[in-house]
């Protein structure tokens, strides 16, 4: 039985940071489309963004596409190099700790904006 390492966790993780990115891509090409009905659903949909949940979600969307980029190139290393596949664990524990300073330097710029309700 197999037992769920870190292959399987980074196998969850690409996908779900991949389906997120996809969702966020969807949001962005609505919410521009919206100037086509003129510019107060625009500036709407647009002030709405500036909500705090919003920019919590900036935080994890950039922390999804960092880690969804690292990811697929430690797959092209696994894919492309007779080595690869031996250091995939370690190279994991990389990409997640790349990851984990990305959302730290963005939290870093985004929650004292949120704190102080700019």
């Amino acid at each position: 039985m197999y037992r769920g390492r870190e292959g399987q966790w980074a196998f969850l993780l690409h996908r779900l940071s991949g389906l997120a990115i996809l969702f966020y891509l969807l949001l962005h090409v609505v919410s521009i489309s919206l100037f086509v009905f003129g510019e107060d659903p625009y500036r709407a949909v647009h002030n709405l963004y500036d909500f705090w949940l919003f920019r919590v979600g900036l935080i994890f969307v950039t922390a999804g596409v960092v880690y969804h980029s690292l990811n697929g190139l430690r797959i092209i290393i696994m894919d492309f190099t007779g080595t690869g596949v031996a250091y995939q664990r370690q190279m994991w524990y990389g990409v997640l700790g790349l990851s984990a300073l990305a959302m730290i330097g963005v939290a870093w710029a985004v929650v004292p904006r949120i704190l102080a309700g700019v």
